[in-house]
This record gives structure tokens, C-alpha cells and sequence, in this order.
């Protein structure tokens, strides 16, 4: 049998077995095209399974192994119940709860449902969310239910046509090596679906659980100003009425919201990207918070596990950069006497462990993801920059956009009943520990060969100056450390303290450079030299970012 024969031999089992009407139409319609000799994209669906990692899965809708369909999650739900049986987290045969939530993605609705079967079938007893709700509600009701695991359909902020199937053990923190690789192990012995008991579909679990972790979060806000107008959008997604009610039982008026992204819809009509990080994404609220004369405007992502924050400045308004609201709600958490371990990723600002240092508070680096970050033992405060905030560990060990976004409100009604800003309080934190300055280099490859090729040559020749710095250090991560374990990435330590790191992304098809400096701040009382060290430090960071370009990516 040929190569192209067999493809079509995969692909008609494939769809024999697949229970979704669409998606079965849809392949058969690729196989026939492709048995007329037309170019389709029969090879690259099943160029292999979609590879679950400790993000779980993620991809783009669709037939075939190699998209998310019923058939991978089905698939998913009896390899993670397989673990669940085998190993020591519960006693074969015993049972036990696994909660699953879902946001309003395509789709999610229907994989929850396959995943609460699957879990019925295999005796245990599936717990759904009553309704379309945040992931970190989810990570909320792992522990206060009692479950082995939770599991979140959802892509978080990625394109409109993706979905994705989000794996929490018992302790509420997210999948890590070794987890990760053998649920991976069970799923691929998973034999055909038809063979796999499927229960029903689950109990639907109380509102009751909203309103806890409504109350939880709400109840990290203490008594103080709430006079702030605040201007909010979800962009789609499902944080919209979750973060109205916060608001509201922790004293604030009701936000301004931008109607045309307030219901969640899972095309995402209004952005070309979901992500509040993106150019664009922000735009509408911007315009609102003008219109409005607001204080300050926040946002989630379409899950609601990431908040983004921007303030009016002398240009108009400007996006925090997630360095900074990690500063910011460190300090805010310090001020309030918060105690215990302040952790970061290794990619985010090095200020945070000055800041804590400062405090007389411990502080860690961990690997990129909450995996690793809700994992810290002791935790107090977690963040990384990529909008990602744990600010209540001892009920969330995941990133919460909403209890981040509550806490952001309080720190800026604080600041303004002083007639102040949050910029005001960035300039404080800059006088103390020095101007910390980040800036982020990526670039997408079409060719995935690539990328391991460029991480080669960087490793191999790697830079002696960037930026006019030289590089004093530079570290192998993938040899791991007696603080890290190994992962594929390589930082630099430059003079003045500058530095640079050097990774993968583990979402996305690029190669990043993650970059900062830190500008001394002298002593002023009119803000002068705070400005000027953001000037030198813009000039700095485009300095090191040219030389990155020619010798990271050549150009």
C-alpha cells in the first residue's frame, strides 16, 4: 500500500469511529478531495496526535488526531482516568470526584460532556459546572469539592478557532512532569472508543460554588476608599458577571463595560487575536475609558485566569506591562503585611526578589507556567509576565484575573483617596530598587525545524555583548539546576544588570528573547530622574533587542 493509500486508510477508520456527525463529514469530505488528487490538509491532521503536554492539550478544531475533536477528548478523559486508577492519588477501584468546567469556546460544552462519560464509565463520579464559568473557579472547586482532579476545556486566549483540555491533579495546581508523560502514555493505550465504557453525564454541581469562591475572592478586599471608576471588558469571554458581582460585594460601583465584547462569543468578533496583550485588544476599552473620564481599565482574557491593566498617562492611555502589575500587587500585598514566599517566573522581572528581599519575605524563580508556580511551597504571592497573577494560594493555585483585578481596584482607589495614580506608586518602587525595564523579542517560524536549530546556534556561538553590555554570564537551562529543573533555554547575564533569556514558547511556533535592564533612579521630588531612566532604559532595551535580532535569528 502506498503512503497517500494508507493516510486514506487511517483517515476512513478515523472517521468510522468518530461520533461527531460534523466532524465526520468534514474528514470524509477531505478524503474524497484527496483521493481526487487535490491538495488537502489530510496529511498534516494526522501528521500525529496532538501532543498532550503539562498545558494538556491544545489545537485547532477539527477531524483528525491531530486537532481537538470528541475523539481526542474522549481519548484524553480515559488515559487521565487510567492515571487516576494506577497511581497512588487513589486506591484502584475506590472512586472519587472530578470536577470539569468548561467557558464558551466551540465545543466546550460538548467535551465536557464526553469527559464526564468517560469518567462515569471508569467509576468515577463526574462533577460539571452548573454553567460557563472562569478557569480559576474551576481550580477553586478541585480542593473545595474534595476531587482527585479537575479538568477545564477551555484555550484561554488563543484563536477563535481553537480549543483546549486543561488537567488539574487534587492538590488544585496544574500537571508536571512526570504526570504529564504518563497520562500521555495511557492515552496512546486507549483501544477503540467503542470499547470504552461511557456512563452519564454527571452531576451538575451547585451554584453554591460560585458563591463561595465569589465570597473568597471578594473577601481579600479590605475596608478602604472605593471611590473609582473603572472601566472593564471580558473581551467575549466568561469573566463578565463573575468579576461584576466581585466588584459589587467588595463595595465598588459598577464598571463601565464595553458592550460589544460583554457576552462571551466564541468567534471574537471585535479582535483578530483574544489576547489583551495583543495590539488592538484593548482599544475599545481605551476609547470607553476616554469617553468616560475613568480611572483605570482592566480586562481578562476569554478565561478569565489573566488580567490586564492600563492607566491614563500625559499621552493618554497606556497598558501596564505584566512586570508591572506583578510589582504593583506585590507591593500592595507586602504593604498589607502578606507573608511568605513571593515567586516568579524565570522570564519575568528580577524586581520582585528585591522587592521581597526588601521585606525580609523569601523569594523564588520557578520554570514558565503556574505549573510550577502554584507548586511553590509556602507560596504567598506568584506571578509571571504574561499577565498571570496568583494572589489568593491558599484557594486558587492557578492564575486568578479575578481576584488580580479586584486587588489592582483596591490599590488604585487607595491611591487616588492620596490624589495619586498607580504610576505614581511604579515611581515609588523605581526609587527604591532601580528602574526595572522589560521588553519581549519573539519570532514565529513556518519551518518548526527551525526552531531547535536556532536554540543550536545560540548554544553553540552564543553573543559576547548585546546593547553595548557585555555578556558576563551565560547558562545552559537544560542542564537544570540545584534551583531549576532542566528546561530548553538559555539566559544571559549582562553588565549593569541586564539580562536576557532565551526560549521556545510552549504555545506557540517562536523563538523568544525575554530582555531587562535596571536604571539606577536618583533621588527627586518631581518625578524628573524617574522619567529619564525610562528613557535611558528605552534606549537600552532597543539596543540589546537589534543585536538579538542578528544573533539569535540572523537578521
Amino acid at each position: 500500500m502506498t503512503a497517500p493509500e494508507q493516510l486514506i486508510e487511517e483517515a476512513r477508520a478515523w472517521a468510522a469511529e468518530d461520533p461527531d456527525d460534523r466532524t465526520r463529514s468534514e474528514l470524509e469530505a477531505v478524503i474524497a478531495a484527496a483521493e481526487r488528487g487535490e491538495d488537502t490538509d489530510l496529511a498534516d491532521r494526522f501528521a500525529g496526535p496532538l501532543e498532550f503536554g503539562t498545558a494538556g492539550l491544545r489545537g485547532a478544531l477539527g477531524a483528525g488526531p491531530n486537532r481537538m475533536n470528541r475523539v481526542v477528548v474522549t481519548r484524553a478523559a480515559a488515559g487521565l482516568a487510567a492515571y487516576l486508577k494506577d497511581t497512588a492519588l487513589l486506591d484502584t477501584g475506590r472512586g472519587g470526584s472530578v470536577v470539569i468546567g468548561f467557558d464558551a469556546r466551540h465545543n466546550s460544552d460538548v467535551f465536557a460532556r464526553d469527559t464526564a462519560e468517560i469518567m462515569t464509565g471508569a467509576g468515577f463520579k463526574a462533577l460539571v459546572m452548573p454553567r460557563t464559568l472562569p478557569t480559576p473557579l474551576l481550580a477553586f472547586a478541585i480542593r473545595e469539592l474534595g476531587c482527585v482532579a479537575g479538568v477545564m476545556v477551555t484555550a484561554s486566549h488563543n484563536p477563535p478557532e481553537d480549543n483546549g483540555y486543561k488537567v488539574y491533579l487534587g492538590d488544585g495546581s496544574q500537571i508536571v512532569p512526570p504526570a504529564d508523560s504518563e497520562i500521555a502514555a495511557r492515552i496512546a493505550a486507549v483501544g477503540p472508543l467503542a470499547d470504552l465504557p461511557r456512563g452519564d453525564a454527571g452531576t451538575l454541581v451547585s451554584e453554591e460554588i460560585v458563591d463561595r469562591y465569589l465570597d473568597t475572592v471578594a473577601g481579600l478586599a479590605e475596608d478602604g476608599p472605593r471611590d473609582l471608576t473603572i472601566v472593564y471588558t471580558p473581551l467575549h469571554g466568561v469573566g463578565g458577571t463573575t468579576v461584576a458581582q466581585v466588584l459589587e460585594t467588595a463595595g465598588f460601583e459598577a464598571p463601565y463595560v464595553v458592550e460589544e465584547q460583554e457576552q462571551p462569543d466564541p468567534d471574537f468578533p471585535t479582535v483578530s487575536f483574544p489576547n489583551p496583550e495583543e495590539p488592538g485588544a484593548m482599544d475599545l476599552a481605551m476609547a470607553l475609558a476616554a469617553e468616560k473620564k475613568a480611572d483605570l481599565v482592566v480586562a481578562n482574557d476569554p478565561d478569565a485566569d489573566r488580567c490586564a491593566v492600563a492607566v491614563p498617562d500625559a499621552h493618554g492611555w497606556r497598558m501596564l506591562r505584566g512586570d508591572e502589575v506583578g510589582a504593583l500587587l506585590a507591593h500592595h500585598l507586602i504593604a498589607r503585611g502578606r507573608t511568605g514566599v513571593y515567586a516568579n517566573s524565570i522570564v519575568s522581572s528580577s524586581l520582585l526578589g528585591k522587592m521581597a528581599a526588601a521585606a525580609g519575605q523569601p523569594h523564588e524563580e520557578t520554570l514558565t507556567g503556574f505549573k510550577w508556580i502554584g507548586r511553590v511551597e509556602g507560596l504567598a504571592f506568584g506571578y509571571e509576565e504574561a499577565l498571570g497573577y496568583c494572589c489568593d494560594p491558599d484557594n486558587v493555585r492557578d492564575k486568578d484575573g479575578v481576584s488580580a483585578l479586584l486587588l489592582v481596584c483596591e490599590l488604585a482607589a487607595a491611591a487616588k483617596a492620596e490624589g495619586r495614580g498607580l504610576t505614581d506608586i511604579l515611581d515609588d518602587i523605581a526609587h527604591e530598587h532601580g528602574l526595572h525595564a522589560t521588553d519581549q523579542l519573539s519570532v514565529r517560524f513556518d519551518d518548526l525545524a527551525q526552531i531547535p536549530a536556532t536554540m543550536d546556534r545560540v548554544r553553540t556561538t552564543p553573543p559576547t555583548t548585546l546593547g553595548g553590555l557585555a555578556v558576563e554570564k551565560v547558562e545552559d537551562l537544560s542542564q537544570g539546576s540545584a534551583q531549576l529543573p532542566p528546561t530548553d533555554g538559555l539566559r544571559y547575564t549582562l553588565a549593569e544588570g541586564a539580562r536576557v533569556i532565551v526560549r521556545p514558547s510552549g504555545t506557540e511556533p517562536k523563538v523568544k528573547c525575554y530582555l531587562e535592564v535596571v536604571i539606577p533612579v536618583e533621588a527627586s521630588t518631581d518625578g524628573g530622574s524617574v522619567d529619564a531612566a525610562r528613557i535611558s532604559a528605552v534606549g537600552r532595551l532597543d539596543a540589546i533587542t537589534a543585536d538579538l535580532r542578528g544573533a539569535v535569528f540572523g537578521g
